[in-house]
Formats: C-alpha cells, sequence, structure tokens
C-alpha cells in the first residue's frame, strides 16, 4: 500500500543523507521525495512516499524516529489530508496541434509557461493521479521533457505536525 510519511527534521547538513541511507540500508524503496523549509528556517520537512504493508511502514517510521536529526514523524495515509505535485511537462507541438494541447493544458488547470515554435512547457499541480491523467494525454503528442516535484502532504484541519 502507498503511504505518505511526513518528516520534520532539523535543517543541517546531512539530514537528507542519514534519512535516504536509512532507507538505503533496510532495503526500502522511496517512490517520491520532496524538502523543504518551514516557516522556521531551522526546521524543514521531508515528504516521503513509499509502499509496503503495515509492518514495514511502521518499521520505516520507527527507524526515522530513532534518528538525531528526526522532531516528528507522521504518516499521512491513514488521515484526512490534502496532497500535491508539481510537473514541468516540454511536449513537442506544432501549428496544427498547438490548440489540442493547449485545451488539454486547460482541461487538468494548467499554465502554459512557455512556448517556442516546436514546443510548449506546462506546468500543472495535482494529485498523482491527476498528473498522471494527463501525461497520458500528452504522450501521443510526444513528451519531450519531464520534470516532477514529488508529492507534499499536509493533514487537513487544525492538526498540525509541529515541534
Amino acid at each position: 500500500m502507498r503511504h505518505v510519511i511526513s518528516v520534520l527534521v532539523e535543517n543541517q547538513f546531512g539530514v537528507l543523507t542519514r534519512i535516504a541511507g536509512m532507507f538505503s540500508s533496510r532495503g526500502f524503496n522511496i517512490d517520491s521525495l520532496a524538502v523543504g523549509e518551514t516557516t522556521d528556517p531551522t526546521i524543514s520537512r521531508i515528504t516521503v512516499v513509499s509502499h509496503g504493508d503495515d509492518q514495514v511502514i511502521e518499521q520505516i517510521i520507527k527507524q526515522l524516529r530513532k534518528l538525531v536529526d528526526v522532531i516528528r514523524v507522521q504518516d499521512l495515509t491513514g488521515e484526512s489530508h490534502i496532497e500535491r505535485e508539481l510537473v514541468l511537462i516540454k511536449v513537442a507541438c506544432n501549428k496544427g496541434n498547438r490548440a489540442e494541447i493547449m485545451e488539454i493544458a486547460s482541461i487538468f488547470r494548467a499554465n502554459i509557461v512557455d512556448v517556442s515554435a516546436g514546443s510548449l512547457v506546462i506546468e500543472a499541480v495535482g494529485a498523482e493521479r491527476k498528473i498522471d491523467a494527463m501525461l497520458d494525454l500528452l504522450k501521443p503528442f510526444g513528451v519531450l521533457e519531464t520534470a516532477r516535484t514529488g508529492s507534499v502532504g499536509l493533514s487537513r484541519g487544525p492538526n498540525a505536525l509541529k515541534v
């Protein structure tokens, strides 16, 4: 089962290496990884997406909590949460299909952020399924490049992962 794990860490050199190393040394796979500072510049939030049964995820969380720079760990999967991903997609286009590609982008509430004679760059934000669905529709035109951020997520309502 897919799990979204949110981790608050001390914003220090080597923290990401230690977390990635923990996953690697124990044979856990990281499907998606996103890192950024919080409103407190001394703390960063790492969002990790991984697959595993409840036992595997429980082990991942226990191992994360043992790391020195880890402040808090929360599995967002079991609760109501908001999850988003950003993607930039460069699609081959010509005069004949440019309007159709722009229509697909519009349907997904995506933005055209660059236009050239032979390509468009589309920026989209949404759940992983939404991004995958848009990519499936754009593939026949020729997807030249993609850059995906990985998922980020927060729990809904007043609950917050705090120090």
